[in-house]
């Protein structure tokens, strides 16, 4: 494997993404790459479109894995490279792309002989963007089979130092959960609302509420975000005063047990003012990314491969607060994901110019070799 055909094998997924749930053609991708690289066995159809890539040892050992999501956005292409999105209104603007080429470029050294104990698994989890894909395959007795011992993953971060590594000793990203609270009232003419039901002004009283309930200073360990993402009520018809009104929210905390303290204070609200307002109501939670607790011992693992790469480490006091499902391993598995910085002038995750930088995957391959390597001790 060379530093071109890495790259190229990159673009390669850039120009093809695939929203969650749909990535079989990015599998088969990975899967016709690696095959030249000789694996143990590949699992396919791995908790949907999953892929894990097995490398075995003949002497006993460790069973280590890494993991790179499948998935892409659906947010239309901005950038004009030779090798942009194929696809209208998807694209690889979270880097997936650049974390599957990471991983993949792990193959041509695990060919090579460099190990020769324990077992290294390859893993191409589906559907990180929803939160689907992770709780899929840990439930895939495909996946249980292996039993890994550590679980290792990595997330480009833009606007943070080119090459750094970023360790997080509390968690690394947030517990996140987005809601649908449904209003029902009753419709009457809008000339007569004084026959009917109608929802506005208990949106507006659960939204001036819901707001209350955020603590926006990360360093609070009562951190909590609430993010109405959409309101939707009536139709444009001006002789109809209605009866149905719908929120959505997402919500995020920094673990498990303010998850749970701020949806009890959500359905209270929601409760309290529905009653006042004689609205029936119903709440759907969804899309439910638990937080990322790194352990300790796999923390100082990432730590010694960054001092062994000879990269700059960064420690974050708190976590990021996006959604990232690696969660779901850290509930079952000895588990570290790390940061990769990725420039400070690169544009943000989900920005439709974001682009992953080609740069970054030498870097992570040092990372995982060396995390790798201190693990197995070939």
């Amino acid at each position: 494997m060379n530093g071109s055909e890495i790259i190229s094998l990159r673009h390669q997924l850039h120009a093809h993404p695939e929203l969650s749930n749909e990535e079989y053609k990015t599998a088969q991708i990975i899967t016709d790459y690696i095959g030249q690289y000789n694996p143990s066995r590949i699992i396919e159809g791995v908790g949907g479109a999953g892929v894990a890539v097995v490398y075995s040892y003949t002497n006993p050992g460790k069973t280590v894995l890494i993991r790179c999501e499948l998935d892409a956005l659906a947010i239309q292409e901005q950038n004009d490279m030779s090798y942009r999105s194929t696809y209208d209104g998807v694209s690889h603007k979270c880097g997936h792309d650049g974390h599957m080429a990471i991983v993949s470029s792990l193959a041509a050294w695990l060919d090579s002989g460099a190990i020769n104990s324990g077992k290294v698994i390859l893993l191409y989890q589906p559907a990180e963007e929803n939160g689907q894909g992770a709780e899929r395959v840990l439930h895939d007795d495909r996946f249980i089979g292996l039993q890994p011992d550590y679980v290792f993953a990595l997330h480009n971060l833009p606007k943070e130092p080119m090459h750094q590594i970023l360790l997080m000793t509390k968690g690394f990203s947030a517990e996140v959960q987005s809601v649908i609270i449904r209003l029902t009232g009753k419709e009457s003419h809008a000339a007569e609302p004084e026959n009917g039901i109608n929802p506005t002004l208990a949106i507006s009283q659960i939204a001036t509420e819901l707001a209350k309930l955020g603590v926006p200073t990360p360093e609070d360990k009562s951190f909590a975000v609430l993010t109405p993402v959409h309101i939707n009520m009536g139709k444009p018809s001006y002789g109809i005063s209605p009866g149905k009104g719908e929120m959505h929210y997402t919500i995020r905390t920094w673990n498990k047990s303010e998850m749970q303290q701020l949806k009890s204070r959500i359905l209270k609200v929601v409760n309290e003012i529905s009653n006042t307002s004689k609205l029936q109501y119903d709440v759907e939670w969804l899309e439910y990314f638990p937080a990322s607790i790194n352990d300790h011992a796999s923390n100082e693992i990432v730590r010694q491969a960054a001092l062994d790469s000879k990269l700059k480490i960064t420690e974050k006091n708190y976590p990021f607060k996006f959604g990232e499902d690696f969660g779901w391993y850290s509930a079952h598995y000895k588990t570290s994901i790390f940061g990769l910085g990725a420039g400070i002038d690169t544009p943000a995750l989900h920005n439709a110019d974001y682009d992953f930088p080609d740069e970054l995957i030498a870097t992570g391959l040092a990372m995982f070799k060396a995390i790798i390597s201190n693990i197995l001790d070939y």
